[in-house]
């Protein structure tokens, strides 16, 4: 298990778990990070990460992205 910050670009990963206060891991819930899902890491510019997620692409910051374990 690793944080989805540290995975790379072309990586597909299935996240196991999701930390953070309540309010982050709602958040990251309404945008599709939910345990069991898949996501791939499209690109990284700077502090922050283009990730596919449900057919949809989704920029997180490096510190949201460090809070999803896959």
């Amino acid at each position: 298990m690793m944080p989805l910050g540290m995975a790379s670009v072309g990586d597909t990963n299935t996240i196991v778990k999701i930390t953070g206060r309540d309010e982050v891991r709602q958040h990251l819930a309404e945008l599709g990070f939910v345990v069991g899902e898949k996501v791939t890491v499209v690109s990284q510019m700077g502090g922050n990460m283009i990730l596919s997620i449900k057919d949809s692409r989704v920029a997180l910051d490096r510190t949201m992205a460090m809070r999803i374990m896959v």
